[in-house]
């Protein structure tokens, strides 16, 4: 091919890549919601295509190949504003601490007990009320039972529940002051 062709070819190629300027545009606003911002990524886009023209293989792709271009600029302008944080400043606390976990493990351990140490019908009442959160009428429905037979055997659930934690707790309290000695 000769360099005059080639210098034609070029400046067509120039002139479309000009005439995509408003496309760009139009996109990079759709990306930032900043007019300035938008400007900026497609004068940079431009600027890259110019530079890179003999790069471009075929015309017929020269919207996906500008596309690319701004793309990469919208990412590398991202890169560059990413809030950088100097590390001295940061404080590292998590209430997640690992005495907090076992100490709500121990709590649902002895809930646990306590329930499993309840009598079947009042373990199934305040599982179906307190935990699963089903209404007194259908725990009645599922159960077989008058709603008024729910309504005692829970009640007398939560009581025996609250003892059971107490001695638990009581227990618990004993055991941690013998260790400790």
């Amino acid at each position: 091919m000769s360099v005059f062709l080639f210098a034609c070819k070029n400046k067509l190629a120039a002139r479309q890549v000009r005439a995509c300027r408003e496309r760009l545009y139009r996109i990079a606003y759709s990306w930032c919601h900043d007019a300035m911002l938008a400007d900026d990524l497609a004068q940079e886009t431009l600027s890259k295509a110019m530079q890179k023209l003999d790069q471009l293989r075929n015309r017929d792709s020269l919207d996906a190949w500008l596309f690319t271009i701004l793309n990469n600029q919208w990412r590398e302008f991202l890169r560059r504003s990413r809030p950088c944080e100097d590390i001295d400043n940061l404080v590292y606390m998590h209430e997640e601490t690992p005495e907090v976990v076992q100490i709500r493990q121990q709590k649902i351990d002895s809930v646990q007990r306590a329930i499993s140490e309840l009598p079947q019908a009042q373990r199934q009442v305040i599982t179906l009320v307190d935990i699963e959160g089903l209404s007194y009428m259908h725990v009645a429905e599922v159960l077989g039972v008058p709603i008024g037979t729910v309504m005692s055997r829970l009640s007398r659930a939560r009581s025996g529940l609250q003892k059971k934690l107490r001695m638990h707790q009581n227990t618990l309290s004993v055991t941690n002051l013998r260790s400790v000695k």
